[in-house]
């Protein structure tokens, strides 16, 4: 028999159990589960009005096999040339996929019923975790292929360190984890790749470059989406009350919702309300993100997701060129 609607677990709780999964193999499972459970309607909560607010965990539960050290005190990855260069690249990637599958579910946990988030908000980001668990198990299972496994090497949590600095607002989280650092991950890829493959690792160049680059590219894209939806609503472009929006995120057919929705997924890159989005976007930045941006810059990758030049360009260090 069905379990009731009142008693069947809710996508922000069953969130809560894959950050509380300490085993990054089975948090990815837990994650392929609930993600294709919600996109069948067999979760068909986002959450429960009348429960208390979801206590989310400050850091995910992790295992300790993974020796953690601080950022500037990790062993130099190498370019590839060698075998053990090209595990330490792999197994950075491992540690980092890893920690995108908790970002992923943590925003849907600890931001999407406090903001009243539409629905669409919920299954992008679930769609994002999808592919993040999919990438950790695909690197996992390459890394081994070549001889290693995660937790041979040391790693660092700089990634989620960030996110403790963005766990209180929305528009921060969004902007430095899934505009500022999804978008460096497509800047830095397209070197990985040529690197594997001038040390003649074609296998891992193919699964970087077929599957992982054109996934991540759809990454930066929903933190853009949703960094422009949520400033635009700020400014009051979009008109509702909060119980309205509680009952249309838990149902599937919302058209009020979902043509406000249209219209601010849709604003003109010339509007001033745009304008005034990109503006917002760099002050946030520069309030949680440590330093400016590091050219070179992918653009075309970055053009893919919506990441057009006015967003960073004004964020970063420009090189100064001197005469002799």
């Amino acid at each position: 028999m069905e379990r009731r609607e009142e008693e069947a677990e809710t996508l922000v709780e069953a969130a809560l159990r894959i950050l509380n999964e300490a085993d990054p193999v089975q948090k990815a499972r837990l994650g392929e589960d609930t993600g294709r459970r919600w996109l069948d309607g067999s979760i068909s909560l986002a959450y429960r009005p009348s429960d208390p607010l979801p206590q989310v965990p400050d850091r995910p539960a992790r295992l300790s096999t993974v020796k953690l050290v601080a950022p500037n005190k990790m062993p130099k990855l190498g370019k590839g040339g060698s075998l053990q260069s090209r595990q330490a690249m792999v197994h950075s990637l491992v540690h980092t996929e890893s920690w995108a599958i908790d970002l992923s579910w943590d925003i849907i946990a600890r931001f999407g019923r406090q903001e009243l988030m539409p629905r669409e908000f919920f299954t992008d980001f679930v769609m994002v975790a999808l592919d993040e668990g999919r990438h950790f198990t695909l690197l996992s299972a390459r890394l081994e292929e070549m001889g290693s496994f995660y937790g041979a090497l040391p790693a660092h949590d700089g990634l989620w360190d960030s996110a403790l600095e963005t766990s209180s607002d929305l528009l921060s989280r969004l902007a430095v984890e899934h505009c500022v650092h999804e978008a460096r991950g497509l800047d830095v890829l397209p070197t990985t790749i040529e690197r594997f493959r001038k040390g003649g690792d074609e296998i891992t160049a193919k699964l970087l470059e077929s599957v992982i680059y054109p996934e991540e590219i759809t990454h930066c894209a929903a933190g853009i989406r949703w960094f422009r939806y949520l400033s635009l609503r700020s400014q009051t472009k979009v008109q509702q009350n909060p119980s309205s929006l509680e009952d249309a995120v838990n149902t599937k057919t919302s058209e009020d919702l979902e043509e406000a929705f249209q219209q601010l997924d849709t604003a003109n890159n010339q509007s001033e309300d745009e304008k005034a989005v990109i503006q917002k976007f760099h002050s946030v930045v520069r309030r949680h993100f440590h330093g400016p941006l590091k050219p070179p810059f992918n653009v075309e990758a970055r053009k893919a997701a919506g990441f057009d030049p006015e967003w960073y360009e004004p964020l970063a260090i420009k090189e100064v060129i001197t005469g002799d």
